[in-house]
């Protein structure tokens, strides 16, 4: 079944970035309502339900999860039928995965405009939205330098300077903690996110928040490529967001593990980076300060009072 190899593969991290993660989610959601052999409009949508509840549950941080499945979940409101809450759901996947892709693109000509030519970048991780803003940059002829980190312990940033090098942009792969050392030939970061909270802190890939220190301590500004569905609206009302923790064995052996008992491996896959230390998040609909997030959460995605009494 695609909704359980979909689940699997996002947990496993064979489906990455949010964006991936969320399209990937609609599309197994759409084929989950097309496989459901049944007539009867309440089986159908316990069914749907227990579907996106597998989905929202392999990765906790990844807030584009949730929203994707609650933007196509919506499509079966109003159903009279199960025909019409089939094509409901086969509608609201199919635009979901338009709209996010179409997002990229957008974020990419809005983010290369803050990115002026001579410019040297550092990126971290391997977002498709810090990408887009990067790759249209050196489309519109700017001559620009990338620093790329690695991103222990899973290594994203392989990917990252794959995509540069094929791109034909001069880029310098470091290790996560050369950060500090090269922060000062760097005239502007630009990461992308796995969450944004109501206050603009930013959840991305673990070590987000060290590079935004040193950004902050070298006055270089950090820009944050982000989709509106990565916005997290349960923030509003003060939920946290869940900092999943993965297994010991991405970071040490088990058999060297197994050699030290006294030691316990640590393994957050993200970190948090307070507002203070963002200086713009660049968006589909536009670019914000970390400030104006309440209003892509209320505006954009649309969530009222209603929405809320029904969440929590």
């Amino acid at each position: 079944m695609l909704l359980n190899q979909t689940a699997e593969k996002i947990r496993s991290m064979e489906i990455r970035g949010a964006g991936r993660i969320a399209r990937a989610a609609a599309e197994a959601l759409k084929d989950r309502a097309g496989r459901l052999e049944t007539e009867d409009l309440d089986i159908f949508r316990h069914e749907m339900e227990k579907a996106a509840e597998t989905l929202v549950s392999t990765r906790p941080t990844a807030v584009s999860l949730p929203n994707a499945v609650r933007s196509v979940m919506r499509g079966t409101a109003g159903a009279a039928t199960v025909r019409e809450a089939r094509e409901g759901v086969r509608k609201a996947a199919d635009s979901f995965v338009l709209s996010s892709e179409h997002a990229v693109e957008r974020i990419g000509e809005i983010g290369a405009r803050h990115i002026a030519d001579g410019d040297v970048v550092l990126t971290h991780c391997n977002s498709e939205a810090a990408l887009a803003c990067i790759l249209a940059a050196h489309r519109e002829g700017k001559e620009i330098e990338v620093f790329a980190t690695e991103v222990r312990p899973r290594n994203q940033g392989l990917l990252t300077v794959r995509t540069l090098n094929d791109a034909g942009i001069r880029t310098n792969f470091i290790v996560d903690s050369a950060v500090r050392s090269f922060i000062n030939d760097v005239d502007l970061v630009v990461t992308g996110a796995d969450a944004v909270t109501v206050n603009g802190a930013v959840v991305n890939k673990i070590g987000t928040a060290q590079i935004a220190l040193a950004a902050h301590e070298a006055r270089t500004n950090l820009v944050v490529a982000a989709e509106t569905y990565k916005f997290a609206p349960r923030t509003i009302l003060g939920e946290r967001i869940a900092i999943e923790e993965r297994d010991a064995a991405e970071v040490l052996d088990p058999a060297t593990a197994a050699s030290l008992p006294n030691v316990r491996v640590r393994n957050p896959a993200f970190d948090v980076t307070p507002a203070k230390y963002v200086d713009l998040i660049v968006t589909e609909v536009g670019a914000i300060p970390p400030q104006m997030a309440y209003c892509i959460i209320r505006d954009h995605l649309g969530w009222d009072i209603a929405d809320f009494q029904k969440a929590f």
